[in-house]
């Protein structure tokens, strides 16, 4: 598939990750009698990877995160080359959908992105559960790694076929139950990159972490399936 038509689907693919998963949580989740929690935030960004998945996957891969497309050049299954422009795709899918969510948001009477975190995601006094630096670098590096890890056994050529997106969104879906009261839940550098710019202030400080960690857990989680359950052939490049 041409280059130009993947990184379009990257795009997408990022905005409504962003867009819904982070939506949720800026406008649905702020009204009382929603029913809208952890939960509800949780099921939401699993519901639309899987959604996006389906829809551009084919065309893309569907990886809509700089963990995953990093992860899965680790484990042999993405060209080096194409990296850097899928990064690329994705935060600026991702600044466009936070965007979308900030002028949306504003429409309410007394709403202010850095008073309210806008779902960025922090450690220490703006963690959730005001979790410290160290416990939000393990469960990052952790979460992540096991998120590659699930995605290169769900799209091994030994998998099932056409269940791999359910697998993945239901694993996001797990990993935003663990990690919400730690740090409100990255894993995906991109998806951190766009809400933290809008917030405007303590996000943009502590966004380091969510770049850094995430993409050396996205290594792991590639590598570590590669040398121990690797079947699907490497790509070149």
């Amino acid at each position: 598939m041409d280059l130009g038509k993947r990184l379009v689907a990257e795009w997408f693919g990022t905005f409504w990750l962003v867009f819904g998963g982070c939506g949720s949580a800026v406008l649905a989740a702020t009204f009382p009698g929603t029913g809208i929690g952890f939960l509800g935030v949780a099921l939401a960004f699993g519901l639309t990877v899987v959604t996006m998945a389906y829809a551009v996957g084919p065309v893309s891969g569907g990886h809509f995160n700089p963990a995953v497309t990093l992860g899965l050049f680790a484990g042999g299954r993405f060209k080096g080359r194409d990296v850097l422009p899928y990064i690329i795709a994705q935060v600026v899918g991702s600044i466009a959908a936070a965007a979308v969510l900030y002028f949306i948001a504003s429409g309410r009477p007394g709403f202010d992105a850095a008073a309210s975190g806008f779902a960025s995601n922090g450690y220490g006094e703006h963690s959730p559960g005001h979790f410290s630096l160290q416990a939000a670098i393990a469960s990052e590096l952790v979460l992540t790694a096991f998120f590659i890890f699930i995605i290169h056994g769900a799209t091994d050529r030994l998998a099932a076929t056409g269940f791999a997106p359910l697998a993945i969104g239901l694993s996001l879906t797990i990993i935003h139950l663990i990690s919400i009261p730690v740090t409100n839940t990255s894993v995906n550098p991109a998806r951190s990159t766009g809400v933290a710019l809008f917030q405007g202030g303590w996000a943009i400080h502590q966004l380091w972490l969510f770049w850094l960690i995430p993409l050396l857990g996205g290594l792991i989680g590639g590598v570590l399936y590669r040398l121990l359950l690797g079947s699907r052939p490497a790509v070149a490049g």
